[in-house]
């Protein structure tokens, strides 16, 4: 992979006015470049300026019409971001403002800079590997707690000392082979087949631990989508309201009300939930609620969660059994809601087929705390721990994936008593697949892929 050598810049806080933007200038003429827009009110030359050091003073243009009033700081390579000489601009937040600036910057001679190019350089330069670059974007898309500390256990390098330790043993393992087969003629100790498979079985374990817990993560990345299912007027919209925090749903007495399916994002404690609120399932003449309800229908077969909800203060019908036989054997919650009023539903019966039934009342909250647990139950980010090890990707578990299976081939190579050599080749593939995750093995076509998902000025 060529490095470039290109002064690039942009403005790398958020697109839109605020008390602050920054413009970030990289490359070997930063300094430079710099000094012909910025006037420090001390005189002095950001080029004469150590590291980690910062002046204040104005921008000018190149037709010197000061443009703000701004700090520059200065960091020398390789101690930056980017492992390069790095300025940093801040000036007003005004989009205008900083527009002008990065203007400035650029007729002055740095180039504009590609979507996620100073993350690139600074993987390029070794101040990171490919998983902690990935998981700077993760941290800045973060929309809870817990995905903000599995992202930044990732960018402190938690996946990568675990792809070390697993990369380790299989190159011990490759080594022994290779100079056992290699060199007959030393006193290499004979490799001993056992030994090798207790080696492969214990990698086997760390990397199906490593596809275990993505799941969970996932979870609490991008959410599940969820649909709230049940016949008319058993609250579905106003759980719906409840949980999103707002009355995103029409709420009336009136069956049939919800005609479309209604959706929103919501965070329960740590779980993202892509919910769709849908007509009530039941038979009806009506053509405008008929399609709802077809809709509904065919949302319950592709949905990740099902939130069932069932009126406390009715018998179980025929639609409620129905729903029932449908979402007993995928993950669901059966929600008895109503719970203020007099109950007449069969509880033990709901228990009897259901995993999970919560009992609430949508109206007034009670029992929303309980849901959140048996949804967090039920999705696996209960126990999700985000201080340990988590592949970030889709990229990433397929490569721990190719892994897994090259060491499963090599364990299957040697429990049918074939030659070590057929261990040896899967081994070296496993390795192979392990250290794209870091970036070791990396094509340049899949580095252009990672960096090219991230924003400008990052």
């Amino acid at each position: 992979m060529g490095f470039n050598s290109d002064t690039i810049a942009a403005i790398s806080t958020a697109n839109g006015a605020g008390g602050i933007g920054v413009i970030r200038i990289s490359g070997n003429d930063s300094f430079k470049i710099a000094d012909r827009i910025f006037r420090s009110i001390s005189g002095k030359k950001l080029s004469d300026m150590k590291g980690y050091t910062a002046a204040y003073g104005s921008v000018y243009d190149k037709e010197n019409t000061k443009l703000d009033k701004a700090i520059a700081t200065v960091f020398r390579k390789p101690h930056s971001y980017t492992g390069e000489d790095v300025v940093e601009i801040s000036c007003h937040g005004g989009m205008y403002i900083t527009k002008q600036v990065l203007r400035a910057v650029i007729n002055s001679g740095a180039s504009p800079a590609k979507a996620g190019e100073f993350t690139q350089r600074a993987f390029l330069n070794g101040k990171m590997d490919l998983s902690e670059a990935e998981a700077v974007m993760d941290i800045i898309s973060a929309k809870g707690k817990t995905e903000a500390r599995a992202a930044l256990a990732c960018m402190d390098g938690q996946i990568s000392r675990e792809i070390f330790r697993i990369n380790d043993i299989l190159v011990n393992c490759a080594a022994h082979l290779s100079a056992w087969a290699d060199y007959p003629e030393e006193d290499i100790p004979e490799v001993n087949s056992d030994n090798l498979r207790n080696d492969l079985v214990s990698v086997k374990n760390m990397i199906e631990a490593l596809l275990k817990n993505y799941d969970a993560g996932m979870v609490i990345k991008k959410g599940i989508d969820t649909i709230i299912a049940g016949k008319p007027n058993v609250g579905k919209s106003t759980l719906m309201n409840r949980l999103a925090g707002y009355e995103k749903s029409i709420v009336t007495d009136i069956p049939g009300t919800t005609r479309d399916i209604i959706e929103e994002t919501v965070i329960l404690g740590d779980v993202t939930l892509n919910l769709s609120d849908t007509a009530g399932l039941r038979d009806t003449d009506n053509l405008v609620e008929k399609i709802g309800v077809e809709k509904a229908r065919q949302k319950l077969k592709t949905s990740g969660l099902v939130l069932a909800v069932f009126d406390s203060t009715q018998e179980l019908d025929s639609e409620d059994l129905n729903l029932i036989s449908v979402i007993k054997d995928c993950p669901s919650v059966a929600i008895v809601n109503k719970t203020d009023g007099e109950n007449k539903l069969d509880i033990q019966y709901l228990n009897s087929q259901i995993t999970n039934v919560v009992s609430i009342s949508a109206k007034n909250g009670d029992g929303i705390e309980t849901l959140i647990k048996s949804i967090e139950k039920i999705t696996g980010t209960a126990d999700f721990d985000p201080s340990v090890a988590t592949l970030a990707n889709e990229r990433q578990r397929d490569c721990a994936v190719k892994a897994l299976e090259a060491v499963n081939d090599a364990i299957s190579a040697i429990d049918m008593g074939f030659t070590l050599d057929a261990a040896t080749v899967s081994i070296e593939d496993a390795v192979q697949n392990i250290l794209e995750i870091t970036g070791e093995r990396a094509s340049e076509v899949v580095v252009h892929k990672v960096f090219s998902r991230f924003c400008v000025g990052k």
